[in-house]
């Protein structure tokens, strides 16, 4: 049994080893290109690469096989594996990369705009300057991005899950059980005055019984089916032990955009602004929107590509600039009059665009989009004029901010929270005019000189339709009593309305907007409580009703808290008491930075919650990274961004993992229990054989240990996950109630019929201490020792003994039946009949036991160690083996796994919870003051403000 249990984690570890190995591999003999300046460029094997050496990057596609920054040109890199999405990402080079301070201090706050991870794929390399695109190696190996995902793969984050310490206090616990074994069999063979070497054999044999070596494997056993089953839905996981977490999951946190909602948008309408007002809304399904600066803001201020002969880029940025009806143009380059070469992209009107008085628009630099500045802004030049102009697009309060106040209209936060509460993505864009030297280089301006002062030009109003799947999957999680909560970078107002239509603000909920403002002046930090209410109707037909601000009180019994990033890290700098009340029954956090998004992970699992989180991966790394199981929307199958990855593109992957959890957990129970069962009642046989110095035979052992336990442990956890979610968690406790008892009254009932066998054996007529095959006796007739079936003289037997043949035939019985009892399918599982395989050995298991037990076979009796017994006495074993299978159903399926019957129990002796989140729950229940409406609060003092890394707020992956 140990051999075996020993050989299949070796292999086990060996596969993982080779894909490993096979992951690595490729990106070992990459060939590149180096520069240096004796000998200028070569051709080198990529596992030469050190830190420092210059590498330069063609146009050929290239897998890259280190970190490197970019000094010269820009780079179009797809960072699928990085981020889960492949969506092709343009890198611009560091900006002043002679300075001699470090580089992240001076390369603007998102400086991942400027390196290059290994592992990703360069797909196209646009020159600038005298050269060709140029990076220095940052980091090489382990210290990679690749090197991050192999080491998460080999060394995973460590799970402070005390399901493993609690297997470990079990263990011990046998192991206890097996020393007290020890000094039995020690004394027993001690007395006998048996040999020093037969005593220390026997004691050891009984020490082992104790502790079955295939426990140690029985909490993997169930993930590894589970990692199976989980691949063929197309969820891939490079922490298997995370599998069994899944089961344990009670919040789950989802991204809005990409993930409840549909990656892409729709254009709805655009509302120019011109002199301070806004014109009426244009609708894109009359036609495009006619000429002018809101028409060109859409045609050039995006990070689309024209790649392989179409155009590829972020979804939104697709759908704004076909919503103009242009065209896009290979990019072009051309020599300026100081040497260098710039490269640009050129896009045209098309047939189907309005009428234009251009020949269309050059975008000569970018300044890509952050999630934590809410921005990008292109630098642009009209075809056949020496006229530039900067555009910006991004969320609407960031973008107006950017303008000069007499640009903005004055009902321009009403508009903008007319299309936002009615769940619409709303943009902002602005324009300004520049005057650029002819010498004058690109990469030398100033984002924040060239980016102010701007004219504001409208707003783009976007359809974010949710996925068909949303609905269904957040009602699946809000009956099996698990809380979903929406994290995003999106507006306030459409995520609230997001909320209420995909149900996870259930109809008749109130919703309170919290708000906190830093401290000023003298005034202290303040926080302010608002109630939104859903009852304004739309101005336009077929829309969905409009959230507006209500300042009375609504008479109902649940709400949630909805809040910005803004608040969010307010109330964790000067409110951390005042925090996790609000967190207990937060539902929205939106304009939430990837930083931020990470925090409120942390602070939820500080409140003792399991958390998942389900998001795109780009801006949701961290949070990810952070969470109990963080599932990726990816068409990879293994990323640096989350443990697990769905290559289908929504959210039904939740319940998924989360069923599969649960059965692994269940079935990693089960099989852990009859390990244990198995091994005690083998232990407890073993020890009433040694008071009349015997043991089970070899092939004894066998039968048990391999033909019954170990295909039982490989074909118990076959049985698949129940379908339907049950409204509760199975225990993810080793060491509960319930499964200590099933243990501990297993154990007492084989050990009574272990003990009424042993002793009732002897008191049959026919009964007599022989120690050889003798055939069988007839009837009641006793054997006697001058009838010439017995010898006085003969020697003693370690093996043949009635009791012997009585035990084991109880154990063997009891390893089935046990087998049987432990699984259980509804509410986690599947039932035991859909499990085919482990249906069919247990039946096998059983005949042949029947059979081995029944059949007077003088050489199976012989090989076995056996001796035969009347068939009145196997049928009185039959009937024991029969009344424990009874007594053990009975307890077990309707005492220890009656879930309804373990609430009263816990309702009668006034047991609670003791998690944190439910202490504040049954505290917020009983403070009639809570939650508190229409009112401001102010921060008592700032000694107990939290710091804020501010690297770690602007950190958009990490």
């Amino acid at each position: 049994m140990s051999i075996i249990s020993i050989g299949l984690t070796v292999y086990d570890l060996r596969q993982q080893s080779i894909n490993l190995h096979n992951l690595v591999k490729e990106h070992n003999k990459v060939q590149v290109t180096v520069w240096t300046k004796n000998e200028g460029g070569h051709r080198s094997e990529s596992c030469h690469l050190v830190p420092g050496d210059v590498l330069l990057l063609e146009g050929q596609r290239l897998s890259l096989p280190c970190d490197a920054i970019l000094l010269d040109g820009s780079c179009v890199v797809d960072e699928g594996m990085l981020t889960g999405e492949s969506v092709p990402v343009t890198k611009t080079p560091l900006p002043q990369a002679d300075n001699v301070q470090p580089w992240k201090k001076h390369s603007l706050e998102d400086h991942r705009r400027h390196v290059l991870f290994c592992g990703t794929e360069v797909i196209q390399t646009r020159p600038s300057g005298k050269g060709p695109v140029r990076a220095v190696v940052l980091q090489t190996g382990f210290n990679t991005a690749k090197g991050d995902l192999v080491r998460s793969i080999l060394y995973p984050k460590p799970m402070n899950f005390r399901l493993y310490k609690e297997a470990f206090f079990f263990i011990v616990g046998l192991v206890i059980i097996g020393l007290i074994g020890l000094v039995y069999a020690v004394a027993v063979f001690g007395s006998q005055g048996r040999s020093a070497s037969e005593t220390v054999t026997m004691a050891l044999l009984l020490l082992t019984a104790a502790v079955p070596p295939a426990i140690p494997a029985a909490l993997t056993t169930g993930i590894v089916y589970a990692q199976r089953r989980l691949k063929r839905k197309k969820i891939f996981c490079i922490s298997p032990q995370r599998i069994n977490i899944c089961g344990q999951i009670n919040l789950v946190c989802f991204d809005k955009t990409g993930t409840l909602t549909e990656d892409g948008l729709d254009l709805w309408g655009a509302i120019p602004c011109q002199e301070r007002s806004f014109h009426p809304l244009h609708s894109f399904s009359s036609g495009p929107l006619p000429w002018g600066p809101l028409c060109q803001a859409m045609a050039t201020c995006h990070s689309l590509l024209f790649l392989e002969g179409k155009i590829q880029g972020d979804p939104m940025d697709l759908k704004m600039f076909e919503g103009t009806g242009w065209e896009m143009q290979e990019a072009s380059s051309e020599e300026k009059e100081t040497g260098e070469t710039e490269a640009f992209t050129i896009v045209k009107p098309g047939a189907t665009a309005s009428q234009a008085p251009s020949e269309g628009m050059s975008i000569l630099h970018q300044f890509p989009f952050s999630s934590s500045l809410l921005r990008m802004s292109v630098v642009t030049k009209e075809l056949g004029k020496d006229t530039h102009g900067l555009y910006m697009k991004g969320a609407p309060e960031t973008v107006a901010s950017f303008c000069q106040p007499r640009t903005v209209p004055s009902s321009f936060q009403a508009e903008l929270k007319s299309f936002t509460a009615q769940g619409f993505r709303v943009i902002a864009l602005a324009h300004k005019a520049l005057s650029l030297d002819a010498g004058h280089s690109l990469r030398d301006l100033d984002r924040d000189k060239v980016e102010s002062g701007l004219t504001f030009l409208g707003l783009l109003v976007m359809e974010n339709r949710l996925k068909g799947e949303t609905r269904p999957v957040l009602e699946e999680l809000r009956e099996a009593r698990i809380r979903t909560v929406m994290v995003t970078g999106d507006n306030l107002e459409t995520a609230i309305t997001v909320g209420r239509n995909s149900g996870m603000i259930p109809s008749g909920d109130r919703v309170i907007l919290v708000e906190a403002s830093d401290p000023e002046d003298l005034h202290p930090a303040s926080v302010t409580w608002q109630t939104m209410e859903d009852t304004q109707p739309c101005k336009e037909k077929n829309q969905d009703s409009c959230i507006i601000i209500d300042g009375s009180s609504i008479n109902s019994t649940s709400f949630h808290f909805a809040m910005n990033g803004k608040t969010f890290q307010v109330l964790q700098k000067y409110f951390s008491p005042l925090l996790p009340k609000i967190l207990v029954n937060g539902t929205v956090f939106a304009r939430m930075s990837p930083g931020q998004k990470s925090s409120l992970v942390e602070e939820f699992q500080k409140l003792n919650y399991f958390v998942g989180m389900c998001g795109d991966g780009a801006n949701d790394c961290g949070a990810l990274k952070m969470a109990h199981v963080g599932i990726s929307l990816s068409e990879q199958e293994a990323s640096v961004a989350s443990p697990f990855t769905s290559q289908t593109p929504n959210i039904q992957c939740v319940p998924e993992l989360i069923r599969e959890g649960r059965a692994s957990l269940v079935s990693s129970f089960a099989v852990f229990k009859y390990l244990a069962i198995y091994g005690l009642t083998q232990f407890f046989g073993t020890a009433l054989l040694y008071w009349q110095l015997q043991i089970f035979g070899n092939f004894q052992y066998f039968t048990q240990d391999v033909c019954i336990t170990l295909v039982v442990c490989l074909t118990m956890s076959l049985t698949e996950a129940y379908p339907k979610l049950a409204p509760y968690r199975p225990a993810g406790r080793l060491l509960s109630p319930p499964l200590m008892l099933s243990v501990f009254l297993n154990v007492c009932f084989t050990l009574a019929v272990q003990i009424f066998a042993f002793r009732f054996v002897r008191h049959q007529p026919w009964y007599s201490p022989i120690r050889s095959h003798r055939g069988c006796p007839l009837g009641n007739q006793p054997f006697l020792l001058d009838n010439g079936t017995g010898n006085a003289t003969e020697p003693e037997d370690m093996v043949l003994s009635y009791e012997d043949t009585s035990l084991w035939a109880i154990v063997t019985f009891y390893c089935i039946i046990v087998a049987f009892v432990f699984s259980k399918g509804k509410p986690f599982r599947k039932p035991i009949y859909t499990n085919y395989i482990f249906s069919i050995s247990l039946c096998i298991q059983l005949g042949l036991s029947l059979f081995l037990f029944f059949a007077d076979i003088e050489a199976i009796y012989k090989g076995l160690m056996l001796i035969c017994t009347p068939t009145i006495w196997r049928i009185y074993i039959l009937i024991m083996v029969l009344v424990k299978f009874v007594v053990s159903f009975f307890v077990e399926d309707a005492i220890l796994q009656n879930h309804r019957l373990w609430l009263w129990i816990k309702a009668l002796f006034r047991f609670r919870s003791s998690s944190t989140y439910r202490m504040l729950q049954r505290q917020l229940q009983r403070d009639p003051s809570w939650p508190p409406l229409n009112q401001r609060d102010f921060a008592e003092d700032r000694k107990g403000e939290a710091y804020v890394n501010p690297v770690f707020e602007n950190s958009e992956g990490d």
